[in-house]
């Protein structure tokens, strides 16, 4: 996926989960994180950060916080961008007959359904932000959502579909992806219960731009 119109700026601080206040030609600025994550170890005041100009000339908040540096390393925080990305993979590879975003099961929405021949997959998609000595770690915060998507997958096997997780690691140099059993025990419980019922675990692995994201790469576990 690619942006438009991307400024560099420092950033200063993050009054609430949806703002942040930036540095900007030399101008203080309030701008719109596109992630309501943490994000605690990436947005260090001082850090450089990349904005994408916002589309609607009559919002707020002119522009949306989507990438920051840190040791030397872009990591794209933007939560949209993963499913983005996954949705062009799927599509670039025709693998699938039949793609569709947001599917309807059970109580939820899950991300991808997708068909071959009579072969039916649902996916959830993860973006993965949380880098520690080489190794990156989902969630960054707690998410009943996400553990409770883990065990709709898990469900959806005795069903007749084949399910995965996929993360999509938003930084270049990481290969794995790991439960964040300190940050959250139930989302980590979950990721063993269903990788043990046959759940598939995909890792994304992705080019990283100041204007773009891609995924090169897709490794199996």
């Amino acid at each position: 996926m690619q942006y438009d119109a991307i400024s560099e700026a420092k950033f200063i601080s993050r009054p609430n989960r949806f703002i942040a206040k930036v540095m900007l030609d030399g101008e203080e600025i309030a701008v719109h994180v596109k992630n309501t994550g943490r994000c605690r170890e990436l947005l260090i005041p001082g850090c450089r950060v990349l904005l994408e100009k916002a589309s609607n000339p009559e919002r707020k908040t002119t522009f949306d916080l989507v990438a920051v540096e840190k040791d030397g390393r872009l990591i794209n925080i933007d939560s949209q961008a993963p499913n983005a990305v996954v949705r062009e993979w799927l599509l670039s590879k025709n693998e699938y007959s039949f793609v569709k975003p947001e599917y309807k099961y059970g109580d939820s929405r899950i991300d991808f359904y997708m068909e071959k021949g009579d072969e039916k997959y649902l996916m959830e998609v993860k973006g993965c932000t949380l880098f520690i000595d080489g190794v990156g770690y989902f969630p960054d915060a707690p998410t009943e959502r996400g553990a409770k998507h883990l065990r709709e997958l898990a469900g959806a096997i005795s069903e007749g579909y084949q399910t995965a997780v996929a993360f999509v690691i938003q930084g270049e140099g990481i290969t794995e992806v790991r439960p964040n059993m300190a940050t959250d025990p139930e989302f980590a419980a979950a990721f063993e219960e269903a990788r043990a019922a046959g759940v598939k675990v995909i890792f994304y692995l992705c080019r990283v731009t100041e204007d773009s994201l891609e995924i090169t790469e897709e490794v199996e576990r």
